[in-house]
């Protein structure tokens, strides 16, 4: 069974470890905070200087996780009781994905760097845009699931997250890779395939998030 109704009760607890899963959760916050400015300047253009300071506050989500970590370990250290591990474990797991889901935001910051012009993703392929639009809906589900301890809503995105996601950005990558799919511009179709690989990244770390709302402490991370 999930292991989830047991970090519920750590969430009204008062110990380190209870502040940890508190931490997690204002990281994920901050986390789709910085990607949806990404997205927003990625679409819309923004001073260089504005873009960067930007990418610079992935320092904040690596601060979260290093203090989550401290507090996870301190709990165990003074407590040493082992009857939750589970639940550490589980909080150390959930914000490696977070993290990741940074790089890869800071990975989207670079397109906006670095792409001569804006990206608007419907106007380079309308796949492309399905797949930017999913994430961004599925980032906002993840977090309203966790913080309603929702498994259906988590049971329902691990299921449909191949089909409304991973295949298609497979597709356009795969087509970019092998010619079919040419925009005119090797500026353009190289920046298509990357930020569907970016945007595919960020939902599977975000499915893993979700798992831990439906599977037990050794499946989190996998499949249902």
């Amino acid at each position: 069974m999930s292991v989830f109704k047991d970090i519920v009760k750590l969430w009204n607890a008062d110990n380190l470890l209870a502040q940890a899963w508190s931490e997690s959760y204002k990281m994920m916050m901050l986390s789709n905070e910085i990607f949806t400015q990404a997205i927003k300047y990625l679409r819309e253009g923004e001073n260089q200087d504005i873009i960067k300071a930007l990418k610079k506050r992935d320092v904040e989500i690596n601060i979260f996780q290093r203090d989550v970590r401290r507090k996870v370990v301190t709990h165990y250290a003074i407590s040493q009781d082992i009857d939750d591990l589970p639940n550490g474990l589980v909080l150390l797991n959930m914000v490696v994905d977070v993290e990741r889901v940074g790089d890869y935001t800071k990975n989207i910051l670079d397109l906006a760097l670095n792409h001569p012009n804006i990206i608007k993703s419907e106007e380079f392929s309308e796949d492309l845009y399905h797949v930017e639009q999913e994430v961004i809906s599925r980032f906002s589900k993840t977090i309203e699931a966790i913080h309603t301890q929702d498994a259906d809503v988590a049971r329902s995105m691990m299921v449909s997250y191949k089909e409304t996601l991973t295949s298609i950005s497979d597709d356009i990558v795969n087509g970019c890779i092998s010619g079919e799919i040419t925009l005119g511009d090797e500026s353009k179709t190289v920046s298509l395939a990357l930020y569907a690989r970016y945007l595919k990244r960020i939902g599977a770390h975000l499915k893993n998030i979700t798992t831990v709302l439906v599977n037990p402490f050794d499946a989190v991370g996998y499949k249902q």
